[in-house]
């Protein structure tokens, strides 16, 4: 697929000021201990404060919001292991109407009841989010209602996009940006964004080990089925639709990956949590966990670190403490 990276750019601008009043402009904070590891400067962007506690917010709001009066009337629909739910849920909300939310079975407990306690219906489904996103267009397109990706749509991916022209607002010298990486939506939509007017920044995707679809896919040099095994970060867990736009983004702009095992990222949880005194979920915990692995690779840029998000459960709190 041929992307053409001036026309998504211009959408994430777009986006930003249709979902400007109902966002939070999350801040950025250094990182001291993480800088002197790499010799760099680091810089946490700290979208779990964000509303509904993730990223997601801004390309479901953008969606949603884009959508015409009648397109929204008899509600919208979307597939999600849990963010990107209460993100659509929290959306429909704002334009006044009804979201049908379709999650994995696996998907964290903590993260449906945040769906159901915006008002979403929610349907698990399957053992994996590639099953639950196909029953979720199976619906969608019997009840003849929008689907609402939550990562394979390039609407969705110009409001992930708004969180890069955010950063570089605040980071004005940014070298390099590290991003857990699922579908793709949230890298793909960033990159996008900035490498037009910053074709030099650099982009890395970071990964658990136990779930690195998108890797194995740009090896492949095709969308590859391949079995996910558990992983603390949930929010990046499961394949890729075989017809995702988020692809093509990630093998043409990103240009670096990097693997994380759980012991690390469970130990980067822990040392933020610890420092910082907020609470991260795993997709965080692998972009802290990347930046350690890289070390003094970094040296002497300036880097910017997206902690996505808040979402974790008690359970699984107590496990990595």
């Amino acid at each position: 697929m041929q992307i053409d990276v001036l026309a998504q750019a211009h959408a994430s601008h777009q986006a930003a000021q249709r979902i400007a009043p109902y966002i939070n402009p999350t801040p950025v904070a250094r990182h001291r201990e993480l800088s002197q590891h790499c010799q760099a400067d680091v810089w946490i962007k700290q979208e779990y404060l964000q509303h509904t506690g993730s990223f997601k917010l801004r390309g479901a709001l953008n969606a949603v919001l884009s959508l015409t009066p009648a397109q929204r009337r008899n509600g919208v629909v979307a597939a999600s292991s849990g963010n990107h739910g209460a993100a659509v849920a929290y959306s429909a909300q704002i334009a006044g109407c009804r979201a049908t939310i379709f999650v994995p079975e696996h998907a964290a407990p903590v993260k449906v009841a945040a769906m159901k306690a915006l008002g979403a219906t929610v349907v698990q489904i399957g053992h994996d989010s590639v099953i639950s996103e196909g029953a979720a267009r199976a619906f969608a397109s019997e009840h003849q209602l929008p689907y609402l990706s939550p990562y394979n749509d390039p609407i969705i991916m110009a409001g992930q996009g708004t969180l890069g022209l955010e950063m570089v607002q605040q980071i004005p010298r940014l070298d390099t940006l590290i991003i857990a990486v699922g579908g793709g939506g949230l890298i793909g939509g960033v990159a996008a964004a900035l490498k037009a007017q910053y074709p030099t920044l650099q982009i890395i995707g970071a990964f658990p080990r136990n779930s690195a679809v998108m890797v194995e896919s740009v090896r492949a040099g095709q969308i590859v089925d391949i079995p996910s095994d558990d992983t603390l970060s949930d929010g990046t867990a499961g394949g890729i639709e075989s017809d995702s736009v988020t692809f093509d983004y990630y093998r043409s702009l990103v240009d670096l990956s990097v693997l994380v095992s759980e012991t690390h990222i469970a130990s980067a949880m822990r040392d933020y949590i610890d420092s910082r005194h907020h609470l991260i979920e795993g997709a965080a915990g692998v972009a802290l966990a990347a930046t350690q692995t890289l070390g003094t690779y970094l040296q002497g840029r300036v880097v910017g670190v997206v902690a996505c998000g808040a979402g974790i459960g008690v359970k699984r709190l107590q496990a990595i403490m």
